[in-house]
């Protein structure tokens, strides 16, 4: 696996990125290209894309819904315990200043500019994408999705 890096931390989970979107929006496009072909059977196809784009809406809140959800909770308690056994603290004080954009983005800080790049992200304050750009020695997240 290649290193982790700014460029190149964002992840897919293939089966549903690759094969299920495009399957589906596959059979949305088939099911307007026949509601054009065959005119007597319009209101069936309509039907049919409707109903697909509602599954595909569907199925990415879901997904994204439960996944994430759990993913933040894990990246929050990480972040807990990185930053206890830097400094012996707890990190819910400075936690309540911090979006979680800001949490997710520090993850990726090594542990020698985790703690500058927390006083930084709230004192500047960095936003998501300066935090990760500041960082030079990446800790990977190779599971996050």
């Amino acid at each position: 696996m290649s290193k982790q890096n700014y460029n190149n931390h964002i992840r897919f989970y293939y089966p549903h990125h690759f094969i299920f979107y495009p399957l589906v929006a596959f059979l949305i496009a088939a099911c307007i290209y026949l509601m054009g072909k065959i005119p007597d059977e319009k209101i069936l196809f309509g039907a049919m894309a409707v109903m697909l784009v509602l599954l595909a809406w569907l199925s990415f809140m879901m997904r994204q819904h439960y996944a994430l959800n759990n993913q933040n909770r894990i990246v929050r308690l990480e972040m807990r315990l990185r930053y206890f056994q830097l400094t012996g603290k707890p990190f819910e004080p400075l936690e309540q200043r911090l979006s979680f954009g800001q949490i997710a983005a520090l993850r990726f800080a090594s542990g020698e500019e985790l703690l500058p790049l927390i006083e930084r992200a709230i004192n500047e304050p960095l936003s998501p994408d300066a935090i990760k750009k500041s960082i030079t020695v990446w800790v990977p997240d190779d599971m996050r999705v």
